[in-house]
This record gives structure tokens, C-alpha cells and sequence, in this order.
């Protein structure tokens, strides 16, 4: 998959049109200096933007995998153009994202925003919480994010309590060697 090429044509759609958005997934974590193999990208977007952008990415040959309020998953069928998934997120919460986030470069791709660290933990406990599968890959991602200097510990323990998964926070934490939180 061409990232920068794929990342830069949905940023041009979406500043065109107004739209907030962020990397999140493994591109959200390179931004902190945390490697993990991806060959998709993922993306928040404001709520308001999945109309538009799902015609839009159906336009250039994408295959719409799958769509609901939240999210929508699509592929392209050459190779190049790869996969994208969406998260759409509400106004509130798009608020409190975007305006806590950074705008960060990543190497070989243009400037674009990027999530909190504590903000990206909650994704992935969300991600934990909506598909079981999910919790090994997700639980060392976000150990790796509380590793970061300054991260808030207190938030992110805060998304595994707000989602019913305290004792996975607890588990990452005995993995770190402190199970004192």
C-alpha cells in the first residue's frame, strides 16, 4: 500500500471539505515512536464526513466492506490502494480529540493530526471491548503507550473502568512490573 499517496488523497477530500480528522492505529503510534506492521489505515473523521467520504472513496473503485454510525471498513483492489478504516466520532468527542491532539509529520506523509496518547489507548480499549480478539495486540499497543513519558496513567485506567476491563489494565500492568495502580 502507497500510505502517503492513499493518507494524502483523504486528507485533500476531507480539508476540502472542512471535515476534522486524525491517524490513529499504527500510524498513531509511529507518531510516538512505536512500531507495529500495518497494511491498513485508520482514521477519525467527524460524524458529518461519512456520507460524503464513503461516495467518495466508492468513486475511486473502493469496496465499501462495511458501514454503520461509527465506523466503515473499504478496500481497493489494487494493491497500492490498500485498505482504510474510519472511526466517526460525534461532536463532543470530536471536540475533546481534536482539540487535546497534536499535528505531528510523519516521515514520508504530510502533517496530520494525531491523538493524545491517552486518547489512543481509549480507542484501542474500545476496539478490546467490541471484538475479544482484539486484546492481546491492543493490550501491548497500549502498553506501550503508558511507557511514554507523561502519559496519564489515571485516564487511561479510566477507559478500561468506563468499559468494564479493569482487570485487563491490571494484567498490563503486572506485565510492566507494577501492579501498585
Amino acid at each position: 500500500m502507497d500510505f502517503a499517496r492513499v493518507l494524502d488523497m483523504v486528507a485533500q477530500f476531507l480539508d476540502v471539505g472542512g471535515f476534522r480528522y486524525g491517524v490513529v492505529g499504527s500510524f498513531g503510534l509511529h507518531a510516538y515512536g512505536i512500531d507495529r506492521a500495518t497494511a491498513d489505515v485508520d482514521l477519525v473523521v467527524d460524524e458529518q464526513a461519512q456520507r460524503p467520504l464513503v461516495a467518495r472513496l466508492e468513486s475511486l473503485g473502493y469496496e465499501t466492506l462495511q458501514v454503520s454510525a461509527g465506523y466503515s471498513n473499504h478496500v481497493h483492489p489494487l494493491p497500492a490502494m490498500g485498505r482504510l478504516d474510519f472511526i466517526y466520532l460525534d461532536a463532543p468527542t470530536a471536540d475533546l480529540l481534536f482539540a487535546a491532539g497534536t499535528r505531528l509529520v510523519l516521515p514520508g506523509v504530510r502533517a496530520v493530526a494525531v491523538p493524545r496518547p491517552e486518547h489512543l489507548a481509549a480507542l484501542k480499549v474500545l476496539a478490546m471491548k467490541n471484538d475479544p480478539s482484539r486484546t492481546l495486540r491492543e493490550m501491548a499497543d497500549i502498553q506501550a503507550l503508558l511507557e511514554l513519558p507523561g502519559v496519564d496513567e489515571n485516564e487511561i485506567r479510566g477507559y478500561f473502568e468506563q468499559h468494564g476491563l479493569r482487570e485487563r489494565f491490571d494484567d498490563i500492568r503486572r506485565a510492566m512490573g507494577s501492579d501498585d495502580h
